[in-house]
């Protein structure tokens, strides 16, 4: 049976670049899981706020998809720690929005802590059930990030809530649940875990020397890579280390790229994070082997997984990671910190390695190991393109997604009195004001 989806990504658009400071992995899982679903028939409504005055209330970005912006707050941007007081707004526009198009969404899909917020609201107005995708949890986060962490303290008592009141929570791995349950006392009979994914489609291994010819590098040097977000807590200063000391006490013929930034340049005026990176990678002697290449599009980011011989990802907390998973898909061995996420994707000794966040020597290690033993390298590279192709594909994760929609969804005749009266008496339901 097709379904009437709604997500909700309050921070994250599906129309984002990701690599910068505010978008990343969550921008990604919502684009993908909404194409995904089109493609199987399903129609989907994402509603994320309105950050730019020149876009349209509602963007039909694919065959069966919208993108609903929604007005929240001032029309730019706002880093997602402040959105908090905003969200009132946002669920008050979904709620009239409802009302005056006379949608019948089967299964509200939240993702991130706020848009939970929002998803209960839905529920108690319309009596739609709700799923939802944390993408990273409060508690856990203050326990890596201390002071450094700047969300409200409510979030945390909100996440609790939510794991009560969700009809599923999706969980992206072992530890995901492991850290609900201990932190959160969310019942296991509410997991449903479904991991984030690749598509094969856009991210898929290029010829390594025809990939480093076309980024101009050279064809025979060790090139690590790394991409992501320029924030503190994805560990990249630890990368760069680790590098660097593999690179001095090796002697090898090396360089590592850091892709990721607010620019297509490196600019630490536009992402601060660099400029400490860039010196960091000063201190340790590497700053004519550690390139910074600022962002790069999607159909160029799989030339530099293919270029790279080992892609390195050491953050301090990481609740999942796609990267590692588009890494693996295009040939590249993945050393990765052994927390989160990352311990689930990335099977130690089978598909690439795993090591201590904060602790650049082991990554040396693991680096000169991998350089010294080009043979085995080839095989874990292997084994790990093996195993994403075979757990890890968007497609398989829409059908995953699907599944558990069809499980919450109450049929529609159940909730066709409920609605009549909202859409017949508008002032059956208060926008939260």
């Amino acid at each position: 049976m097709k379904q009437h989806i709604a997500v909700i990504s309050d921070h994250a658009s599906p129309l984002a670049s990701p690599g910068g400071v505010n978008s990343g992995g969550q921008n990604v899982y919502v684009a993908q899981i909404a194409r995904h679903l089109a493609a199987r028939g399903h129609h989907v409504d994402i509603y994320t706020r309105r950050d730019d005055p020149e876009q349209p209330e509602v963007y039909r970005w694919k065959d069966r998809i919208r993108v609903i912006h929604v007005p929240a707050g001032p029309p730019r941007h706002v880093d997602k720690e402040e959105l908090m007081d905003y969200m009132p707004q946002f669920t008050s526009f979904i709620i009239s929005f409802i009302m005056m198009h006379e949608i019948s969404y089967d299964v509200v899909h939240a993702n991130f802590w706020m848009s939970g917020m929002v998803a209960l609201d839905i529920k108690d107005a319309f009596n739609i059930p709700f799923v939802i995708t944390f993408h990273a949890l409060g508690r856990i986060r203050r326990i890596h990030q201390d002071s450094a962490d700047r969300f409200p303290n409510q979030r945390q008592e909100i996440e609790e809530l939510l794991a009560r009141k969700a009809d599923r929570i999706l969980t992206a791995c072992p530890q995901d649940e492991e850290d609900l349950l201990n932190h959160y006392g969310a019942h296991p009979s509410r997991f449903v875990m479904v991991p984030c994914g690749f598509d094969p489609t856009e991210m898929r291994r290029v010829n390594k020397l025809w990939a480093r010819w076309s980024l101009r590098l050279p064809l025979h040097e060790f090139i690590a890579v790394q991409v992501g977000r320029m924030v503190p807590r994805k560990g990249v200063d630890n990368a760069i280390r680790g590098f660097a000391r593999f690179r001095k006490q090796s002697g090898a013929r090396a360089r590592l790229l850091v892709v990721g930034g607010e620019s297509c340049s490196p600019d630490p005026a536009l992402t601060p994070e660099i400029g400490r990176l860039q010196e960091v990678a000063r201190e340790e002697e590497a700053d004519n082997s550690v390139i910074f290449t600022g962002r790069r599009s999607r159909e160029a980011l799989r030339y530099y997984y293919s270029a790279a011989d080992v892609f390195i990802t050491t953050p301090w907390y990481e609740p999942f990671g796609i990267t590692p998973l588009e890494a693996m898909a295009c040939g590249a061995v993945v050393v990765a910190s052994d927390v989160g996420g990352l311990k689930y994707t990335v099977r130690h000794g089978e598909t690439g390695y795993l090591v201590p966040p904060h602790h650049p020597n082991a990554l040396a290690e693991r680096l000169a190991f991998l350089w010294r033993y080009p043979r085995r390298r080839r095989k874990l590279a292997e084994a790990g393109e093996q195993r994403v192709y075979e757990h890890f594909r968007w497609d398989q994760i829409a059908r995953s997604l699907e599944a558990v929609y069809g499980d919450v969804a109450h049929p529609r005749a159940l909730r066709t009195e409920k609605e009549n009266i909202i859409y017949t008496n508008k002032t059956a339901v208060s926008p939260v004001g």
